[in-house]
């Protein structure tokens, strides 16, 4: 494929579709896409037709399938590498990163392998990496509040997460579980691809806020009718909030621990407080509200401790990880 070509023509739908005169013309750079598979075989022979339209490389990483998946994406023409046992979508997008930079990408894009996602719309996603103004961009649903074909109870779960996400990673991202993307190659190394499960796209957030990535998001459109996740959209949601919550518990105890702490602490005095002046009015303490308000106090003032210790902890293991 020629590069200078197909920059050309990534320009050209940013402008047209954005009307964004202000993109200059794009050095020639090799955008790799990287596709997560497991068991995929029914759609992964077209999507990986398709999205060798707009790059220059397609790694497709075979997470551990039981079906065709590897042979059907090797004979569409993507540099297939194969997990032997499924290690979750987190490494295989670290097997993917590090395959595009020995290909020499400039661009990295991620994918779903299901086709939700319309491999068109790669040049618009790639655009301001390529441009300079960012070095992460997050393809979002909900950009300009315009996607009507969410499902109501998926959009209510959406919204947790977001926030849920937003929080951990300190920005403000309004599609936290988008898995199409684009990222400098230089930025691989930021990442720590721990995550098993969907949780990736989370945890990949936390990584971009605290690395001070810049991050620009690009509206996208989503299929829901090639849905092939064999899990239920509770069950995702569910294990997406427990990881965001416990990387919180380490990375913000503060938030985690100390302002539900100095809250409950708070919320015990001022029983006390009321209870004192029941008291020296002639009234008389109950048993039950009490201890009530003895209880909040002490865990009040344990977890708000517990989040001061742990903040100490976690600053001191990031200088440590930083030398």
């Amino acid at each position: 494929m020629n590069i200078e070509v197909h920059m050309s023509k990534s320009t050209q739908i940013i402008q047209e579709e954005q009307g964004d005169p202000g993109i200059r013309s794009a050095t020639p750079q090799n955008i790799t896409v990287v596709l997560p598979a497991f068991n995929e075989e029914v759609s992964i022979g077209s999507i990986v037709l398709l999205t060798k339209h707009y790059c220059d490389n397609v790694i497709v990483v075979d997470d551990g399938s039981s079906d065709r998946t590897a042979a059907i994406a090797r004979r569409a023409g993507a540099h297939v590498i194969v997990h032997e046992a499924n290690k979750g979508k987190g490494a295989a997008l670290k097997t993917g990163f590090k395959a595009a930079a020995d290909l020499g990408a400039d661009v990295i894009v991620t994918m779903d392998s299901d086709g939700q996602h319309n491999p068109a719309e790669i040049p618009r996603i790639a655009a301001p990496i390529i441009d300079g103004t960012a070095e992460m961009v997050n393809g979002s649903r909900y950009l300009s509040h315009k996607d009507k074909n969410t499902p109501i109870y998926r959009r209510v779960g959406q919204t947790i997460l977001d926030t849920a996400t937003n929080m951990n990673s300190g920005l403000k991202i309004t599609d936290s579980q988008s898995g199409f993307r684009a990222f400098a190659a230089s930025t691989k190394d930021v990442f720590r691809f721990r995550a098993q499960g969907m949780a990736i796209e989370s945890e990949m957030l936390a990584d971009a806020g605290r690395s001070g990535l810049r991050i620009r998001e690009v509206e996208i459109g989503v299929r829901y009718d090639v849905d092939g996740s064999t899990i239920s959209p509770i069950e995702h949601g569910l294990g997406v909030l427990v990881m965001v919550l416990k990387d919180i518990e380490f990375n913000k105890p503060l938030y985690y621990f100390t302002v539900p702490g100095i809250s409950l602490g708070l919320g015990g005095l001022y029983m006390g407080a009321h209870f004192l002046e029941t008291y020296f009015m002639g009234g008389g303490l109950n048993f039950g509200p009490t201890m009530l308000m003895i209880l909040f106090i002490v865990i009040g003032t344990f977890m708000a401790l517990t989040g001061i210790l742990l903040h100490s902890v976690s600053a001191i293991a990031r200088r440590t990880e930083a030398v």
